[in-house]
C-alpha cells in the first residue's frame, strides 16, 4: 500500500509525498522565509494554427545545472534547505516554482480571444533522494511507487477544472536540454489538449469511423506481430513504431486498453516496471553511453474523446551514433516533417541485442 503525506511550502506550493511506509513526511516544515512567488505564464493563441503558446518570462531565473552540493531537489539538511523540507524521501511531487502554466496570476481578465492569463498546473516528480541515482537504476518496487504518482496526481488534477490534459514526463541528459540532474520529471496539467494528442485522437476517430476498430489497438496487435519488438511480458510491449521518427525510438503498450494511469489495473502497475527497466537499460547499452531520452505518457483528455485514447508511453533519443545527436533542424522544426536516419527495424534488432 502506497501511503501519501501532504504539506505546504513556506510560499505556499504543495507537496506531497509517496512512500512504502507511513514515514510522516508531512510533519517537517520547510524552515525557508516565504517569498512571493512568480508570477503566471501568459497562454498566447496562434491564430494561423489554432494553437496556443505560454509565454513564461518567469521560467528565465530557474536553475542552471547548479552543483550537487546546490541541487534543490535533495533532501534538506542541517544549514541547507532545498525544496524538499524532509532529511529524506522516497518519491515527493511539489508544485513547480517556475511554471510553464498555472502559478497565482498577475490578473484574472481574459484580455482578448488569442491571448488570456495562464491557468493549468506544473509539478516536478522527484523520484529518489539520491542524486547520483537514474531511473534506470530505480528497482522495480521504486518504479511501483512512481507509478502510484503519477496515477494519484492524474487523478487529482483530472478534478481541476483549469486541467484539460495530464502529462508526465521525463528528460533526461544535457543534450535533451536538462538543467537539473537529480533524477526527477514533471507533469504538466494542460489547459487545453495539446496538439500532438488532439491529431492522434482525430486520426482514431477518423479510423474508428472507417473500420469500426481502435486504432490503438489495431496498432499494438500489428506491431507484436512483427519483428520491431523489443521487450514484452504478460502485461505491456515494447516495440519500435514502423514510421519512428527519432533514431531510437520505443513506444510501451499495456495489453489493456484505458485512458490514463489512474485506471491501469494493479497487476499492470506490477509488470511495469521490470519491463521498462530492461528498455531504459538497452538505451544505455547500445552505444555504452547514457542515452539522452524524453519519456512521456499519452493519456486520454480529461473531458473529451476518452473512449478514443489508449494509454501507452512513448520514448525516444536523439543521439543516432556514438558521438553524433539527430538535430532537430530545418525540415523537422519548420515542417514538422521529419526524415530518420536509423532504420527502426534496425534500432529494434540494436535495442534487442543490448538487452
Amino acid at each position: 500500500m502506497t501511503h501519501v503525506a501532504r504539506a505546504r511550502l513556506s510560499d505556499g506550493r504543495e507537496i506531497v509525498y509517496f512512500d512504502a511506509t507511513d514515514e510522516g513526511r508531512d510533519r517537517h516544515r520547510d524552515a525557508r522565509p516565504a517569498e512571493a512567488r512568480a508570477g503566471a505564464a501568459e497562454l498566447r493563441r496562434d491564430v494561423t494554427t489554432g494553437e496556443w503558446v505560454s509565454v513564461a518570462a518567469n521560467r528565465q531565473s530557474r536553475p542552471f545545472l547548479p552543483a550537487a552540493t546546490d541541487c534543490p531537489l535533495c533532501p534538506s539538511s542541517d544549514g541547507r534547505t532545498t525544496e524538499i523540507p524532509a532529511p529524506d524521501y522516497a518519491v515527493a511531487v511539489f508544485e513547480n516554482r517556475f511554471p510553464s502554466f498555472g502559478g497565482p496570476p498577475e490578473s484574472e481578465s481574459i484580455m482578448d480571444d488569442s491571448r488570456r492569463p495562464s491557468v493549468g498546473r506544473c509539478e516536478v516528480v522527484c523520484y529518489t533522494s539520491d542524486h547520483g541515482e537514474s531511473f534506470s537504476g530505480l528497482d522495480p518496487d521504486r518504479v511501483r511507487l512512481v507509478m502510484d504518482a503519477w496515477a494519484h496526481r492524474t487523478a487529482e488534477l483530472s478534478r481541476d477544472p483549469n486541467v484539460e490534459q495530464v502529462f508526465p514526463f521525463e528528460n533526461r541528459g544535457e543534450e535533451i536540454g536538462v538543467t537539473l540532474h537529480h533524477p526527477h520529471g514533471q507533469i504538466y496539467g494542460y489547459p487545453y489538449v495539446a496538439p500532438t494528442t488532439r491529431r492522434m485522437l482525430d486520426v482514431a476517430r477518423e479510423h474508428r469511423a472507417a473500420t469500426g476498430r481502435d486504432l490503438f489497438a489495431d496498432v499494438l496487435e500489428s506491431e507484436r506481430a512483427g519483428e520491431r519488438v523489443i521487450a514484452a511480458n504478460e502485461h505491456w510491449t515494447a516495440f519500435v513504431p514502423v514510421a519512428a521518427r527519432w533514431p531510437f525510438e520505443v513506444h510501451v503498450y499495456p495489453h489493456v486498453q484505458v485512458p490514463d494511469l489512474a485506471a491501469l489495473p494493479e497487476r499492470h502497475r506490477d509488470a511495469f516496471g521490470p519491463l521498462y527497466l530492461s528498455v531504459l537499460r538497452a538505451l544505455d547499452n547500445v552505444f555504452e553511453v547514457p542515452m539522452p531520452y524524453v519519456s512521456g505518457w499519452y493519456q486520454a483528455p480529461v473531458r473529451t474523446d476518452r473512449d478514443l485514447a489508449y494509454l501507452h508511453l512513448r520514448l525516444f533519443s536523439v543521439r543516432r551514433a556514438p558521438g553524433k545527436l539527430k538535430y532537430v533542424a530545418g525540415s523537422e522544426s519548420a515542417q514538422g516533417a521529419f526524415v530518420n536516419d536509423v532504420p527502426p527495424e534496425r534500432a529494434a534488432r540494436l535495442l534487442r541485442e543490448a538487452m
